[in-house]
């Protein structure tokens, strides 16, 4: 195996997050195309156990990220990274740690990659009143004639709605009616089909 064989070399033999020696294998930081080192991090299997979502995270353990995070290997940083921003949710010292971290443009943008997917499987999808998947761009209708706060008019039943735009609450829309930018219930609209030319 040349990319373990080049992990074990550049580790020096140790876990390259909590510098332990045995149970040693090949972590892959997503998102990888082509496995290689450049792309990897040699973890022990507790660590690994963790990243993996296998087991719990034991925030105690990570502590050990206060040395790790100072690794010249993006792979290495940028799982440090990833694991301090989850920890940093309950834990202040991990917030600390973060916030003296620093990493260079492309390895930001790689570590930020994984926090981004990590937290997607938190936010629930945008749906229509037909529970269609709604992203934004789309076009959508609306199902019921609505009273705009503010606005002084009354969108009516029918009404397209173009270009949307996703809020941080799944079920709020934005979009313009009659020139006004408002934000809309998805319970209250439905997306309009796409004609192919």
């Amino acid at each position: 195996m040349p990319i373990k064989r080049a992990l074990l070399e550049r580790s020096n033999s140790v876990c390259e997050l909590c510098g332990a020696t045995d149970d040693l294998s090949v972590f892959e930081v997503p998102p990888v195309k082509e496995p290689n080192s450049d792309k990897s991090v040699l973890t022990c299997g507790t660590c690994l156990s963790q990243l993996d979502k296998e087991t719990e995270m034991d925030n105690n353990h990570w502590r050990c990220l206060n040395d790790s995070m100072w690794s010249q290997v993006p792979a290495v940083q940028v799982t440090s990274f990833r694991l301090l921003t989850r920890i940093s949710k309950n834990e202040a010292w991990a917030q600390d740690l973060l916030d003296m971290m620093y990493l260079d443009d492309e390895t930001k943008a790689w570590a930020d990659y994984g926090v981004a997917a990590d937290n997607i499987e938190e936010v629930a999808p945008t749906r229509d009143s037909n529970g269609t998947v709604l992203a934004g761009g789309d076009n959508v209708t609306l199902i019921k004639d609505l009273d705009v706060k503010g606005g002084n008019f009354t969108a009516k039943r029918g009404t397209p709605v173009r270009n949307i735009s996703l809020t941080d609450n799944p079920e709020h829309i934005e979009g313009r009616v009659n020139g006004v930018r408002i934000v809309l219930l998805t319970q209250y609209i439905k997306k309009m089909p796409v004609f192919e030319d």
